[in-house]
């Protein structure tokens, strides 16, 4: 029987599930056709089941401190791991949003492999594929990757297509902090190796270079991340329930995204980000528990593979701890913060140092990662991640799949996740929270459309030709240009 050992960052992923914030990345590809069952079952044999982990499943070890391991499943059998459902009627977006949510609200089998996929029919005339996999077998990187695995054509069609910081306990992290500044050394030697492609990357590993090659210490980043301060109470926080509810957007022209960046002199992910942050202030405002200088956390993963590790599963990511400006309301003046402080978060260690932590405490005692839990919890308000897919349509068993979309777990006991994807020329927002907390984030979905058509239209300002006479004032005369280093409009 095949067995070895999980890393101790996944391991770090594994122990961090709880009942009521399971560690899965969720997602679907949607059809306009309905794929045919035994097909698809063929080709997942064929396809997906050539990676040796999907039939190894998690084993905890019987003496303590060892790290549990994986080993292959004797009784393993696909059946267990695709099914076919029927879509409640009317088939529509609502059913399927329902049922998403259900799934995502129910645990994996552990005594199985940790991974799921079930076929939806009656979506309209077509179908979805939701997939559910554990954290611990990888990183949402890892498992969009291998989802796309599955497609026809090969390799070349998948890849065309602020409180008083207060004692909780961080003393008892000491003992452990050696191994994780040991840890977070052997990280930054290797770094050289971690230069990725990619506009849509929150983060790009590159700037992470430029830090380990001037020898940056890691330790205030440790500090940063262990003695954060917690973030305020907002409906986006409080006690967590077991229900968990999914929601998607129509995707937005990617090239309409690129467009409006370029004229207002910022990335795609900066723009992104700040409709983002714009929708969650609007949510806040509409129930009436929003103020000008209100900011809470969104704890980002940062993607350090090595291109040889591109295919690989696994966790190969550090976090960080980005403050969104909820509490500005002009877009231009929130754009600007927003760039200003992801620039600082790309010319510090701190990812990297995450990395080397979760390692860390992934080979500790549990007791010690429910700190770090707890650290999550306490430090961050939601997860916001961003992946690329394929730039044209795939297709599966003969069909092409016309949209893609995922959520990532919201690890830490939070109770909001936010997932960008692109995909065939759009972009598209899934938001998966707390029933309990927010029951209704396509609400967020309105407000994240509204920010992001007032910053278009300003782009639109910007490009357009001057009229004759008088010098039109525009978003740009009135304001620093973000291509320079911004700064915060004073407000009277």
């Amino acid at each position: 029987m095949t067995s070895e050992p999980l890393t101790a960052v996944d391991t770090a992923w594994l122990h961090m599930e709880e009942p009521t914030n399971l560690m899965m990345v969720t997602g679907f590809l949607a059809f306009d056709e309905v794929l045919d069952f035994g097909r698809l079952t063929r080709l997942m044999q064929e396809r997906l089941l050539r990676v040796p982990r999907l039939t190894q499943r998690v084993v905890e070890p019987g003496l303590p401190f060892a790290p549990p391991r994986w080993e292959t499943d004797p009784t393993f059998d696909i059946r267990a791991h695709l099914h076919r459902v029927a879509l409640r009627s009317p088939g529509d977006d609502a059913a399927l949003r329902e049922l998403v949510s259900d799934l995502m609200s129910t645990p994996l089998d552990f005594t199985k492999p940790l991974w799921q996929f079930h076929l939806v029919e009656g979506y309209g005339k077509g179908c979805v594929l939701v997939c559910r996999f554990h954290h611990a077998l990888g990183d949402g990187v890892a498992l969009v990757r291998l989802v796309l695995s599955m497609a026809d054509g090969g390799v070349e069609a998948r890849e065309a297509a602020g409180t008083p910081h207060e004692p909780h306990g961080w003393e008892r992290l000491v003992p452990f902090l050696g191994p994780a500044a040991k840890a977070v050394s052997r990280t930054l030697e290797v770094t050289e190796g971690l230069v990725r492609e990619g506009a849509e990357s929150l983060v790009h590993p590159e700037h992470l270079l430029e830090i380990a090659a001037r020898g940056a210490s890691g330790a205030d980043a440790l500090a940063k991340l262990l003695l954060m301060p917690p973030d305020p109470v907002t409906p986006f926080k409080g006690p967590l329930g077991v229900e968990k509810v999914a929601a998607w957007s129509d995707p937005i022209p990617l090239d309409e995204v690129k467009a409006t960046g370029k004229a207002l002199g910022a990335t795609v992910n900066d723009v992104l980000l700040a409709s983002v942050a714009g929708a969650l202030r609007r949510y806040l405002d509409g129930r009436g528990t929003i103020s000008r200088a209100l900011e809470f956390r969104a704890v980002v993963p940062v993607n350090l593979r090595r291109p040889e590790e591109e295919h690989e599963l696994g966790n190969r990511f550090g976090l960080v701890f980005l403050s969104l400006p909820v509490g500005i309301e002009d877009p231009l003046d929130r754009l600007f913060e927003l760039k200003e402080r992801m620039d600082e978060i790309k010319r510090s260690p701190e990812a990297i140092v995450a990395f080397g932590l979760l390692g860390a405490i992934g080979a500790a005692p549990i007791p010690v990662e429910r700190l770090v839990v707890e650290l999550f919890g306490r430090g961050g308000t939601g997860v916001m991640t961003n992946v690329a897919g394929p730039r044209q349509p795939i297709r599966l068993a003969g069909l092409p799949a016309t949209r893609v979309m995922f959520w990532v777990p919201q690890s830490g006991r939070l109770g909001l996740g936010v997932s960008i994807l692109s995909y065939a020329g759009g972009v598209s927002l899934g938001v998966a929270t707390d029933a309990g907390l927010v029951p209704d984030p396509e609400t967020i979905l309105v407000g994240f459309r509204d920010e992001f058509d007032a910053l278009a239209a300003l782009a639109r300002k910007e490009t357009a030709p001057a009229p004759a006479g008088p010098k039109k004032r525009t978003a740009r005369s009135a304001r620093p240009v973000a291509t320079k280093k911004p700064r915060r409009r004073t407000r009277s």
